[in-house]
């Protein structure tokens, strides 16, 4: 008997000794510096989501989806979170890149200006200052929206510059609005000065496009289809993670980058941010489940408005799949 047991704690502990199976390390590069909307990935990470799936997760700051998704295309980082639309113009000019998952389905371009501006449809934009930033995705669609609204550009004036011009000018008052997206120049704005901003919608307007989402290079997917789809396994239940709980997801933010914001704002961002997740056709679904619909009138819109080349239109499946997401209740 004491032999026995002495094989068996041998046994045992030559067993514990054994490394365990190595994590994958992935690459997540953002779109941009982070802000509200990419609590997510941070809230995923900390909870030990990705870990379960195998995966050890770094997420990088990007500098623009243009950039995100040519280290994407060139394999120097193994998935993007970026604008879909752009993504896409990249992809028609022969990038090899897919979006494996569309998280922003509603869009969240808008008009925006102070609360105390008092500018709360499109009509009360006549007579002001908007500040824009040419050949951005918001001002490519930008004539969509007077179109969509019966405005027409001698109603207002234009002010242009880059990111940061466009948000001094509505800061110092140079300006009464600025295009950008309503998680995130709206929170730069009210944490430069404390005051709230309101966005005019362009989906309140009917301009159904989706936004970001989560991509891959195409060789890189056919060659890791089991990490890609425990990837997007565990965004999926780190997305739902932090649904739950916004303002310990946004902690997440400050906990893993101290300089990434305040937590008012990044909470208030990313509270904005929820109800982009999803439309009238996918409201009840998990996180990605993009609609066909969807995504070829976004295509449709893009190669009217955006400068997308009118191939794209032969075949908007080739821009995403959703074959890597789990199923429900996975």
């Amino acid at each position: 008997m004491k032999r026995w047991i002495g094989a068996a704690s041998v046994a045992l502990m030559a067993f514990a000794a054994m490394p365990a199976q190595a994590a994958d390390k992935v690459v997540l590069m953002l779109n941009w510096y982070v802000y509200g909307e990419h609590a997510p990935f941070y809230y995923g990470k900390a909870k030990g989501i990705y870990a379960a799936e195998g995966i050890e997760l770094e997420i990088q700051e990007g500098r623009g989806s243009a950039a995100t998704t040519q280290a994407v295309a060139a394999k120097t980082a193994d998935f993007g979170y970026v604008d879909v639309p752009t993504m896409m113009r990249a992809a028609i000019k022969g990038a090899p890149v897919v979006a494996t998952g569309v998280l922003l389905q509603t869009s969240p371009m808008s008009a925006m200006g102070f609360v105390d501006k008092n500018i709360r449809k499109p009509e009360d934009i006549k007579g002001k200052t908007v500040a824009i930033t040419p050949a951005d995705s918001m001002t490519q669609i930008w004539p969509l929206f007077l179109k969509k609204t019966g405005l027409k550009e001698s109603d207002f004036k234009t002010v242009a510059g880059d990111g940061q011009t466009k948000l001094n000018a509505v800061i110092n008052g140079q300006a009464d609005l600025l295009l950008g997206y309503v998680m995130d120049q709206s929170m730069k704005i009210k944490d430069a000065t404390g005051k709230d901003v309101y966005p005019i919608k362009f989906a309140d307007y009917g301009i159904n496009m989706v936004s970001s989402g989560i991509i891959a290079n195409t060789d890189y997917v056919k060659a890791n289809a089991d990490l890609v789809r425990r990837f997007m396994s565990a965004t999926t239940k780190a997305v739902e993670a932090a649904e739950k709980e916004p303002k310990a997801a946004a902690q997440s933010i400050l906990d893993a980058n101290p300089k990434g914001g305040k937590i008012d704002t990044l909470t208030q961002g990313f509270e904005l941010t929820i109800p982009l997740y999803r439309t009238a056709e996918t409201k009840g679904k998990r996180p990605f489940q993009v609609t066909d619909q969807n995504m070829t009138e976004t295509v449709n819109l893009l190669v009217e408005y955006g400068g997308l080349d009118a191939k794209a239109k032969e075949n908007p499946k080739a821009f995403y799949t959703n074959d890597y997401l789990p199923k429900s209740g996975s």
